[in-house]
């Protein structure tokens, strides 16, 4: 069983989020699938094998805990089926959702995009999001007063903490244990910290607690959650909303997200890849 070692979501020939990609004729058990992934170390591996329905089964391993999506496993997965199989269009079921993922390789580009699942959002209990502030040592006057504290779902959720200043995003740090804590309690796949720079410039933190990591460099599944939630308050459709991930990490990623003014509706969300070495 070979695993391909893909940064997805990468800044030209540099940064980008690693992933492991296994490709198989059928999936390995959960448990074999769980301790590949903490071996691997990567915030998510992603598994895949044809189903019977034409589809690729797919399921995601973070190194602490199975996420029902992962974002930029799933750009990753795509650059290698199109690697494998030829550019092209692949469609994916995974545990509560089908979506579409689109791969493109040539000798001059390699890239994906896919089809998040729908999107909708929630209130943020006043409890919860108590929490989250004094767990990044933030107040509400750090809050950016034109996108309100949610909870934004695209597969799995996603606290969107929205701050004025880009320099108190990049000033974040937290308890981990602490973090792990709460993730696993409200179920929080990534805590979405971001800051606009302007309506269609975003910059974007994402701590991982829930899956054993500190701090994700591209999270795909955020950035389509956060996505559909500024559609919600009308944000513009007419230009892709781009997401600058990783800088404070020292791994620049980017990653484009477009949406159409279909409320609920999957938001497309693009990015290149690389290939990587084992460990890199």
């Amino acid at each position: 069983m070979i695993t391909q070692h893909i940064a997805a979501f990468t800044d030209g020939p540099r940064g980008g989020n690693p992933a492991g990609v296994v490709i198989d004729e059928a999936l390995p058990d959960p448990a074999s699938m769980q301790a590949m992934a903490a071996e691997i170390g990567y915030s998510e591996t992603a598994f895949a094998a044809p189903a019977d329905d034409g589809k690729w089964r797919v399921r995601y391993f973070a190194p602490q805990a199975e996420v029902d999506f992962c974002g930029h496993a799933t750009i990753a997965l795509g650059a290698a089926l199109a690697r494998q199989q030829g550019s092209g269009s692949f469609a994916l079921r995974l545990n509560h959702a089908d979506i579409t993922v689109d791969g493109l390789h040539s000798a001059t580009e390699w890239s994906a995009s896919f089809r998040s699942p729908p999107t909708q959002t929630r209130a943020l209990p006043s409890v919860a999001l108590g929490e989250i502030l004094a767990l990044f040592g933030l107040s509400q006057d750090d809050l950016d007063p034109g996108i309100p504290p949610v909870i934004a779902h695209a597969g799995m959720d996603h606290p969107v903490i929205a701050l004025r200043e880009r320099s108190r995003l990049a000033a974040i740090s937290y308890d981990f244990g602490r973090g792990q804590e709460l993730a696993k309690r409200e179920r929080f796949c990534t805590f979405a910290l971001v800051h606009a720079e302007t309506r269609q410039l975003f910059h974007a933190r994402n701590p991982f607690p829930f899956g054993g990591v500190y701090e994700d460099p591209a999270t795909g599944a955020a950035a389509a959650a956060l996505a559909g939630y500024l559609r919600e308050l009308n944000w513009s459709a007419e230009a892709p909303i781009v997401i600058r991930q990783g800088e404070d990490m020292g791994v620049p990623c980017g990653l484009q997200v477009d949406l159409d003014d279909t409320a609920g509706a999957p938001v497309r969300v693009s990015g290149s890849v690389r290939s990587i070495q084992p460990g890199a």
